[in-house]
């Protein structure tokens, strides 16, 4: 299946050329980054970037006196 692909591709440049082309166009246009260009963007958000850092819990308890 995979060889069948890779020949279609090898032989026919034309196609191979367009395809790599809308991958890089669809790629530029959905990075997360802040770049001046003509294309219309459609960035992945940025909470949608897991945040690797330590948990942290903000605990409200109440005490004697308050």
């Amino acid at each position: 299946m995979i060889q069948k692909v890779i020949h279609y591709l090898l032989h026919n440049r034309l196609i191979t050329l367009l395809l790599l082309l809308v991958i890089i166009v669809w790629g530029i246009s959905t990075a997360p980054f802040n770049w001046y260009s003509l294309l219309p963007r459609d960035p992945v958000p940025v909470d949608a970037i897991p945040d690797l850092g330590d948990n942290q819990q903000i605990v409200a308890t109440e005490w004697m006196g308050r």
